[in-house]
């Protein structure tokens, strides 16, 4: 179907004799929320960087927002995709404001002084970090900022080309408490908003599924072990199997938990 945001067929990733990925099947449609889950060295991440067009496949097919890699123009498509990671965040200038790094974003630059930007630009910079809570950090340098509030001004440079896609690799990753649950809390509003993109969150957390999010991947050892509506694939079975041990699991109020039932340690 030429109307998927994502489709992945066949997907295999292999690098240095190691198999990263195998055998991945999957398709994302407009409007739809997913959270990609797995324990640490499941893949999580390598297939955020194929969906994001910066890794490509050992084989199989991939097709994000119309364009078949291979046969498209991925430096334009990229464009197209609103992306945040730990590796971007790391590669920020941090003596540039909230609202030039968000700026910057238009042209997927690290800096806004290498492109010319008009009102309109700054504009939708201003935009971008109110639709995150940021309005008031704007004009305050990136490296004063809490942890929290750095990762919601990268999601507002993610939004800045208003993207068709939205993937978000651990973006709640090295957050204290407030950060991650005003964080979570930005995110429940971005899946709840019917003009906002479709989203590919990936956490190896249960409780840091947004409220909101329709769909989810279990992967384990780089395959897909469940995939489908979230009610479906986050049983107890399905988690207990992808991480490898005996989990409970509840869901309330629109929060995911889940737990060890013989170390009573929520994941």
């Amino acid at each position: 179907m030429t109307d998927d945001v994502v489709r992945l067929a066949g997907v295999r990733l292999v690098r240095n004799d190691a198999t990263i990925l195998d055998g991945i099947n999957w398709r994302v449609r407009p409007g739809e929320r997913w959270v990609v889950l797995g324990p640490n060295g499941s893949g999580k991440t390598s297939l955020c960087q194929i969906v994001s067009l910066y890794v490509h496949p050992s084989a199989g097919s991939v097709s994000v927002l119309g364009g078949e890699l291979g046969h498209v123009e991925v430096r334009a498509l990229r464009l197209r995709i609103g992306v945040t990671s730990a590796a971007l965040a790391a590669m920020m200038q941090p003596r540039l404001t909230a609202e030039q790094i968000v700026v910057a974003g238009k042209h997927a630059a690290l800096a806004h002084w290498w492109n010319a930007y008009d009102e309109a630009d700054w504009h939708q910079a201003r935009r971008s970090l109110e639709r995150v809570g940021c309005l008031d950090h704007a004009g305050q340098r990136f490296d004063t900022l809490s942890s929290g509030e750095r990762q919601r001004v990268l999601l507002a440079r993610a939004l800045m080309t208003d993207p068709e896609l939205l993937v978000l690799d651990e973006p709640t990753a090295g957050l204290d408490l407030p950060g991650r649950e005003q964080l979570v809390q930005t995110l429940s509003g971005l899946a709840q908003d019917q003009a906002a993109p479709a989203l590919i969150v990936v956490t190896h957390h249960v409780d840091e599924i947004p409220p909101g999010f329709t769909h989810a991947m279990l992967l384990s050892s780089g395959q897909v072990t469940a995939a489908g509506s979230i009610e479906r694939v986050l049983t107890e079975d399905r988690l207990s199997r992808c991480f490898g041990l005996d989990l409970a699991v509840e869901r309330r109020h629109g929060r995911w938990r889940a737990w060890s039932t013989s170390l009573a340690e929520p994941l």
